[in-house]
């Protein structure tokens, strides 16, 4: 998928990008990753997170809210976590996964940033 790629590419030349991922949140599987480490496993983390996009999803479906996830953050001592669905048709049940870091990211050009990798990915 080399729209995927761009897509990851993309993410990582985010200030303060430590990793990202494209994640399917039925399985749970990373479909693409950058970045991450020894110390920062991009596949452990995405598949972690996607059991916070399925709780938040069925809390909108009880609480019978007709609104969308438009992103979700989790913030750390020293990181921002920043988990975004994506929206198009085509990518329905994946979502991107953004680590990043506090010291050295803007998390408001972040999310903006990551909102325009999202809008123009098509899976």
């Amino acid at each position: 998928m080399p729209e995927m790629d761009i897509a990851l590419k993309d993410a990582m030349q985010i200030d303060g990008a430590l990793g990202v991922a494209l994640v399917d949140y039925t399985s749970g599987m990373a479909l693409g990753t950058a970045g991450g480490g020894r110390d920062f496993d991009m596949s452990v983390a995405a598949a972690g997170n996607t059991d916070v996009v399925r709780a938040k999803l069925r809390t909108i479906e009880l609480l019978g809210l007709q609104d969308a996830i438009e992103d979700i953050l989790i913030t750390l001592d020293s990181q921002y976590h920043l988990l975004r669905p994506i929206t198009s048709r085509s990518g329905k049940g994946l979502f991107l996964y953004l680590a990043l870091s506090k010291n050295r990211g803007n998390l408001a050009l972040a999310r903006r940033q990551l909102r325009l990798i999202e809008e123009h990915l098509d899976i």
